[in-house]
């Protein structure tokens, strides 16, 4: 997937971009926004951004960059961009069934919530995310140490993964949603039922000594399904792999 055009940029990201009081830039926003989806598509070092490769009229130097980068981040306008192209493009999705899982991605250079996993010998973040049935992206959670299991906080993730789906228009009643056996538990059981969800969980041996009618977090679980969804989930789970690390 290569970086979205200009076209792009001004279509869906500059709406939702604040202009500062005096309204205007140092430089023109589209070229800011490319540096920065350069930087987060690379994984290169803030200083070592390319800038002269992105500002035509007034090189801007990489600390620039960050700032806006920082600002916007911390105005919430990322997601308000987010949620405005869900909304605007969700008849394009496939919605038949949604894939909850995680995706541990490597933090070389440090993090908010970062730490030391075992399984890929290295510092990572975790991070649950929800895709259609293509496999695209339609909601993250807040990422989370890379130490902590699937389940850690889990009520409290799986909520912000809602919320995000329903300011995006996305209608939750009678939505599927499949997951592999790490997210078994009667507390996110609970909480799908509530939002009117039904799970596909897949059953973890492990579980097998919890009382009806919560043994699995899906009593009533679908191999075929959870099968064919499985490789949309490996799909998107490659692609979430950012070599930018955590966020």
């Amino acid at each position: 997937m290569g970086l979205p055009s200009k076209d792009m940029i001004e279509k869906w990201i500059l709406p939702h971009l604040p202009t500062g009081k005096r309204g205007f830039a140092t430089a023109p926003l589209s070229e800011i926004v490319d540096c920065i989806f350069h930087r987060l598509k690379t994984g290169c070092q803030w200083r070592e951004l390319p800038t002269q490769a992105f500002f035509k009229d007034r090189p801007l130097n990489w600390n620039t960059v960050f700032y806006y980068w920082n600002k916007w981040s911390k105005a919430g306008c990322w997601q308000k961009i987010w949620i405005n192209m869900l909304k605007a493009n969700r008849k394009h999705l496939d919605l038949s069934s949604l894939q909850l899982d995680g995706s541990h991605t490597p933090a070389k250079n440090g993090g908010e919530a970062v730490a030391y996993q075992d399984r890929k010998s290295c510092r990572t973040t975790n991070a649950l995310f929800v895709s259609d049935n293509q496999g695209v992206m339609l909601a993250m959670a807040a990422p989370q140490a890379g130490n902590r299991h699937d389940l850690f906080e889990i009520e409290q993730l799986f909520k912000q993964i809602c919320e995000l789906l329903k300011q995006a228009g996305i209608d939750l009643r009678g939505l599927f949603v499949n997951a592999d056996p790490g997210f078994d538990a009667a507390s996110l059981a609970d909480l799908c039922h509530r939002e009117q969800i039904l799970p596909n969980i897949k059953p973890n041996p492990r579980n097998t000594k919890q009382q009806e009618p919560y043994r699995s977090g899906s009593p009533v679980f679908d191999e075929q399904l959870y099968t064919l969804c499985n490789r949309a989930r490996k799909r998107l789970d490659r692609r979430f792999q950012s070599p930018s690390g955590a966020v």
